[in-house]
């Protein structure tokens, strides 16, 4: 396939107008999350005589409860008829009693406390535990802020069984309301990327041109949801058009923390965008150019180019994970990129920023219908910067459904200077 993206489908560019049409969009309903818990302890029935789930973003996915981590345990009890208990710290209980869509919440005093929470959860769940092995996503709450902890495998008489891949394959498939969500993100994240580009100039901050972006796309986002919106993912906050340092030769680190860069003619630049939508996400990312790129610029920008459309071209329905990161591989060894390479493919996503599966040759799983994915193949240049696309495709039963929908040619990204 000859770079510039032949026989890949090209999103539309959006507007600079707010994007209409999502305002009656919803949170995923008590219902379908009930009926998430019920069709976990259905798969691991045999298995497990009951859950217990410490990860925050498992326990959001079974009960819409969000929260910030601390040294103060919470966990999820799933009994065989799928019914849910939280359990919680004193401080959490209202605000859990009025977020959290569960059949009871129990509360526990305080961490450390006189009697270690973990025993006052592993008495709660006597009954269950005396039937059968307990299903964890850990062994105990995982250290955090100071937590010391107990193995809870210790404290039931029939011990613990893992379970965190059964959640990720379940939580891989996305609901028809899931994608509606994410859909919506991608529309208010591409329209904070428009605010982003076209705010970008020489001499402007980092720092000062995202911020304007986000705040103008999440004020946007925030009238045509409603009143009732409310921040639902713990990752990102309203509508984001971000940087992350990836500014002139910086970009070449994949993952970096914004220094509030001032934009030089010359610079390659790397973007995220995405938004908060009822606690779902998408990831929109781009490389651009500050003034007509060099031919070194244009070479490296169509190699990755090239690699994007490759990967895309390789999801469908029934093919190994791994296949797309073998098609990228293939294609940096034919050309002689391996040091210019950083990282896999890309990812699932959704609720978390990443979820399972990964486009990675190391990852054991095939695609299916209804796995939406990140798909980010990136070329790192030491000196000169880096050169990643990033968008979000839903896999359907005949391929791929872009939900992100941004310009990915050259002419479009570059700006003027």
């Amino acid at each position: 396939m000859a770079p510039g993206g032949e026989g890949v489908p090209h999103p539309r560019g959006p507007g600079v107008n707010p994007p209409v049409g999502g305002g009656a969009l919803s949170p995923i309903t008590p219902s379908e999350l009930a009926a998430r818990a019920r069709t976990a302890a259905s798969r691991l029935a045999g298995r497990a005589a009951a859950l217990v789930l410490f990860d925050d973003q498992y326990i959001q996915y079974f009960t819409g409860f969000v929260f910030s981590p601390t040294e103060r345990p919470i966990a999820l009890i799933v009994d065989p008829d799928g019914a849910r208990t939280l359990f919680v710290p004193r401080l959490e209980r209202e605000h859990a009693e009025a977020m959290a869509s569960v059949e009871r919440v129990v509360a526990y005093p305080e961490y450390p406390g006189e009697t270690h929470p973990l025993a006052l959860l592993a008495a709660e769940l006597k009954a269950l535990a005396a039937t059968g092995p307990v299903g964890i996503d850990h062994d105990g709450y995982p250290p955090v802020m100071g937590y010391v902890g107990l193995p809870l495998s210790g404290l039931l008489p029939r011990g613990v069984v893992a379970v965190g891949r059964a959640l990720d394959e379940q939580m891989a498939l996305k609901s028809e309301h899931e994608v509606a969500l994410i859909r919506e993100s991608a529309r208010w994240g591409a329209y904070a990327h428009r605010l982003l580009q076209d705010g970008t100039k020489v001499g402007l901050r980092e720092d000062d041109v995202a911020a304007a972006a986000s705040a103008a796309a999440t004020r946007a986002m925030g009238a045509e949801l409603g009143e009732d919106y409310r921040q639902r993912n713990k990752w990102i906050r309203g509508a984001l058009a971000i940087y992350r340092g990836q500014v002139g030769a910086a970009s070449a680190l994949p993952h970096a923390l914004a220094r509030n860069a001032v934009f030089q003619r010359g610079d390659t630049l790397v973007t995220g965008a995405g938004a908060d939508v009822w606690g779902y996400l998408s990831e929109l990312e781009r490389t651009m150019f500050l003034g007509e790129p060099s031919a070194e610029q244009r070479r490296w920008f169509h190699h990755m180019l090239a690699l994007q459309d490759l990967c895309l071209a390789a999801i469908r329905p029934g093919a190994p994970a791994a296949s797309v990161d073998r098609a990228m591989r293939a294609y940096v060894d034919e050309h002689g990129l391996w040091e210019n390479w950083r990282h896999h493919v890309g990812h699932g996503l959704g609720q978390r920023i990443h979820e399972s599966p990964f486009l990675d040759v190391g990852y054991e799983g095939v695609l299916r219908p209804g796995m939406v994915l990140s798909v980010e193949p990136g070329l790192y240049v030491p000196g000169l910067g880096g050169f990643r696309h990033s968008d979000t495709v839903l896999v359907t039963d005949n391929g791929i459904e872009f939900l992100t929908n941004y310009p990915r040619d050259l002419r479009s990204l570059t700006l003027p200077a």
